[in-house]
């Protein structure tokens, strides 16, 4: 499988050093993920295509667009893109409400669809968690599975549990990958992950980690989501109080399906947290 970096050039608090996506060369040209729309992002997306068209076997027209899930790093410059590749098909799990957004037609991908991509298939897994409709894309012959926002080299995945992330459905997708066994992980923000099957069991260890802390917090008594972040996220860098708020939050919400917590709105609004005595 031949695979060309091409980065989104969309900087950001959210995006790092921005996204990359991916093009899979051959019969079937594919692009995995669509950036933000980026002009620089689309021009290499270009220069791409044209030296592919120059090699033997290569074609210089893109024919699909993979995505990953809906968040707007991964999908808002699919409208730019099928603009300057009017034949580009694009696909992704569905997400109505979040596929809406972006003015092109949505092909449909269920868990287990093998997609034509470059001279090969690729396997679509569904990896709920960071959000609903995420995707993975593996080649079993390269053992290389694109990740998404699954993995990322260096840190920890957001959880955006006010926004249809789920710990739950998380660690449940970390398991699946587990399975699959890949030699190495693509990812859509940071450095190919060349070690992935450790990084995995020590992502879902951490987990493991927050939720006791969680619970540990919750014991001296009842807390808000942001009384838990200051206590559990000590020296937090400024501007990502948020992504941590929704992580908690989202251990919370696993813990009170479990019912190992529950939630207690206030009378002034305020809701706090408490422990299910016996529950742990």
């Amino acid at each position: 499988m031949r695979i060309r970096l091409v980065h989104a050039h969309n900087p950001g608090p959210w995006t790092g050093a921005g996204n990359n996506t991916y093009l899979v060369l051959g019969a079937r040209p594919a692009l995995i993920d669509a950036g933000s729309g980026e002009g620089r992002h689309l021009d290499d997306l270009a220069a791409a295509l044209a030296a592919a068209g120059d090699e033997p076997g290569g074609h210089g027209a893109l024919e699909h667009v993979l995505v990953t899930h809906a968040h707007s790093d991964h999908a808002a410059g699919a409208a730019a893109i099928s603009s300057r590749w009017p034949g580009a098909t694009f696909a992704k799990f569905p997400w109505p409400e979040r596929d809406a957004r972006y003015s092109v037609t949505w092909t449909a991908i269920a868990d287990g669809d093998a997609l034509p991509a470059g001279d090969g298939v690729l396997r679509a897994v569904h990896t709920p968690g960071h959000s609903p409709d995420h995707l993975c894309f593996f080649d079993a012959h390269s053992g290389v599975l694109f990740g998404g926002d699954l993995l990322v080299n260096g840190g920890t995945v957001v959880i955006p549990a006010s926004a249809g992330g789920s710990v739950a459905q998380y660690l449940t997708s970390l398991g699946r990958v587990l399975e699959l066994h890949p030699r190495r992980v693509l990812p859509a923000h940071g450095t190919p992950i060349e070690h992935p099957v450790p990084l995995v069991k020590s992502y879902i260890a951490h987990r493991m980690m927050r939720e006791r802390q969680v619970l540990d917090a919750l014991a001296h008594g009842p807390a808000t989501v942001e009384a838990l972040v200051q206590r559990l996220y000590a020296g937090l860098k400024p501007g990502v109080e948020r992504a941590a708020a929704e992580s908690v939050l989202a251990h919370l919400q696993k813990l009170d399906a479990e019912a190992r917590a529950a939630a207690e709105p206030g009378d002034d609004g305020t809701v706090r947290w408490r422990a299910v005595p016996g529950a742990d």
